[in-house]
């Protein structure tokens, strides 16, 4: 994107950046801008999205492919259901060009045909019936919700400094409701006619059991097509009607003697050359890694059988964990965050929820000794007194995952804090998220086959995938002491 375009995001003169950095905020003595509460209700809807249409396979894709045959041996599942790189690794490539069309077509047709791709290529995913149709509509739908970088471009251009303090946290609030209603979705809606023969006793749902939990979350991407089509606006200047008065003033810009003082952007090789900038770009991949890593994991860790190391959940069963992360996530982000920035300095907070990825693996195998502890002999099911001790031990386990996911809200304002001018904040931004998105474009893979592996091996009774990834989670806490370490000097 250019630059240009995202100024609103941190649009301040030199003194309102340096009261920035001495902790104070003088936006907060100017009276809000009026937001326009249908674009931002749109923008929260789209928001939705992403994290649906990537979630809610999670529940039941080690199920597809056991129906798909893609292997006898159920300890291999997990090298096949890390099919969720094909969606990063297309979401990844399609990031830029995504933003080159933004900028010269604009940014509601870039929208409107992200939207729509991404509900055809759901629908495709449900009809799947062989290993290769499903990785390419995983891969199409990846590379159609490419665009999921304009839309926070949208947000930056109907904001400023006065309102975005607001705004911001609201858009951000919506993902992990996205997060709520992908697995819940994907966990109750698949194999129906199974599982609801009363209603959904229909051949048709029989030969393709996870096509109702895909047209439903594609129904919900229609929707969302049918009312931007209808009432979303073009943002992008060059696309929209010049006003006749002169136009507003953000403080991007600083005006002596009649002339605008323009900062100069950065470019590629000047922002790597930064310490603080690449210390956001390595810890930024390797927290992406690490909590991309920790999803697939879970959801495999919960699918398989106890004596193989898991819970043995159900479909519905790990949908309802998921949703419950969500949840948990959503409540952090509205109660949690704000209070915590206002009183502790954002790199600390940083390195603090870094800190809490490798215990959150560690404490992973824990619930499944709870689990081997609750087996009713001859029967593959728990006591209901181990079921409620193991689903405490899961909310706890999921609350330490979700404030370690913090990490990403509080990298988003170091970016905001450390960018070198307000001309840069676009760049910057695209750098770190690039660095974001590679990482998840890989660590589905690395972390199903790693689990995979460990089930194969006795070393550590199976429990291998753990170290590896606590040795990780500890590799990313020296990434992010890197950023203490430059945002002191």
């Amino acid at each position: 994107m250019r630059s240009e375009e995202a100024r609103r995001l941190l649009d301040d003169d030199e003194s309102t950046l340096e009261a920035r950095a001495s902790g104070t905020d003088s936006a907060c003595s100017l009276k809000p801008t009026p937001l326009p509460k249908v674009q931002l209700g749109i923008l929260c809807l789209l928001r939705i999205l992403d994290p649906m249409n990537f979630s809610q396979i999670f529940p039941y894709v080690n199920q597809f492919m056991i129906d798909l045959h893609v292997t006898n041996d159920l300890s291999k599942i997990g090298f096949y259901s890390g099919l969720e790189s094909a969606f990063a690794c297309s979401q990844l490539l399609s990031i830029y060009p995504w933003g080159i069309f933004s900028d010269r077509f604009g940014r509601r047709p870039v929208v409107l045909v992200g939207v729509a791709g991404l509900a055809i290529t759901t629908i495709l995913f449900g009809l799947s019936s062989t290993f290769n149709t499903v990785m390419l509509s995983r891969g199409l739908a990846g590379l159609f919700s490419g665009n999921v970088a304009v839309i926070p471009s949208i947000l930056c251009e109907i904001t400023d400094q006065t309102n975005q303090a607001f705004a911001f946290p609201f858009f951000g609030f919506w993902w992990p409701v996205g997060a709520i209603i992908g697995p819940l979705i994907g966990g109750f809606f698949s194999n129906p006619a199974t599982r609801y023969p009363r209603y959904f006793d229909y051949d048709f749902l029989r030969v393709y059991p996870y096509f109702l939990p895909c047209l439903l979350v594609s129904s919900f991407s229609f929707l969302a097509f049918v009312t931007s089509w209808f009432l979303l606006e073009e943002t992008l200047s060059s696309k929209v009607e010049k006003p006749k008065t002169a136009p507003r003033s953000y403080g991007a810009t600083t005006q002596a003697e009649g002339h605008v003082a323009v900062p100069i952007s950065h470019n590629l090789s000047q922002l790597l050359a930064m310490p603080i900038i690449r210390a956001l770009c390595t810890s930024g991949c390797a927290l992406s890694f690490i909590s991309t890593s920790f999803d697939v994991i879970f959801v495999l860790f919960c699918f398989s059988p106890v004596s193989a190391g898991g819970l043995a959940f159900s479909t519905s069963e790990i949908g309802f964990a998921l949703s419950v992360a969500g949840g948990i996530a959503g409540l952090l982000q509205v109660f949690f965050m704000p209070m915590v920035l206002r009183r502790v300095d954002h790199a600390a907070m940083y390195h603090f929820c870094m800190k809490i990825w490798p215990y959150t693996f560690l404490a992973l195998p824990l619930l499944n000794i709870i689990a081997r502890h609750g087996v009713v002999a001859g029967k593959d099911q728990l006591e209901v007194r181990v079921t409620f001790i193991l689903w405490i031990g899961i909310f706890l386990v999921l609350c330490m995952a979700r404030v370690a996911f913090l990490a990403y809200s509080v990298n988003m304002l170091l970016m905001k804090r450390y960018a070198p001018n307000s001309s840069s904040i676009g760049s910057t931004t695209g750098l770190v998220q690039f660095s974001i998105c590679l990482s998840r474009a890989f660590s589905p893979a690395f972390a199903s086959s790693t689990f995979a592996f460990s089930n194969k091996m006795t070393f550590l009774h199976g429990y291998s995938w753990v170290l590896v990834m606590a040795m990780l989670g500890f590799l990313g806490c020296l990434f992010s002491r890197n950023i203490i370490r430059e945002s002191s000097k």
